[in-house]
């Protein structure tokens, strides 16, 4: 794919809004759309990756996961790293299972899940779990497969 200078315009377009919100600014509540147009960017970029290479004849699954995980894998491992021992020098002994699990879920993709089911975004425990905004990273993921099944059945 070439170089699409609009794309990263978006993408400061999708992150603005949200560290705004988070730095709780007055009158800023836009958070959310900064996550809608990430998450619109995003799946316009994977659907024309994948479109282009189905077009091209040469589109692997396997390929295309390798690409993704070789791209946030060590990004996320760092994070992950770094977190888990911030966190055994801060968080509460009793409350340190919580968080690996918390890391699992994250490390498997399913972070959304795991908070979904555990954590209210807006809950004020919310605000104390680290790992809260890998969320979109299985969300993304999940997405992915969507759309790949999508155009498949197409």
């Amino acid at each position: 794919m070439n170089y699409r200078a609009e794309i990263d315009g978006l993408r400061a377009v999708a992150v603005v809004p949200v560290i705004l919100y988070h730095a709780s600014i007055p009158g800023i509540t836009g958070g959310f759309v900064g996550v809608d147009v990430f998450f619109v960017k995003s799946g316009f970029l994977i659907t024309t990756l994948i479109l282009r290479a189905q077009d091209g004849g040469n589109f692997s699954l396997l390929t295309f996961y390798e690409k993704r995980a070789r791209r946030i894998l060590p990004a996320l491992f760092l994070v992950l790293t770094a977190t888990v021992v911030a966190g055994y020098n801060w968080i509460p002994f009793w409350e340190f299972p919580d968080f690996l699990r918390s890391v699992a879920a994250t490390s498997l993709f399913l972070s959304n899940v795991h908070f979904w089911e555990n954590v209210g975004y807006f809950a004020l425990s919310a605000e104390e779990q680290p790992l809260l905004h890998t969320w979109s990273l299985g969300a993304l993921e999940w997405r992915s497969s969507f759309i790949y099944y999508s155009l498949c059945s197409l």
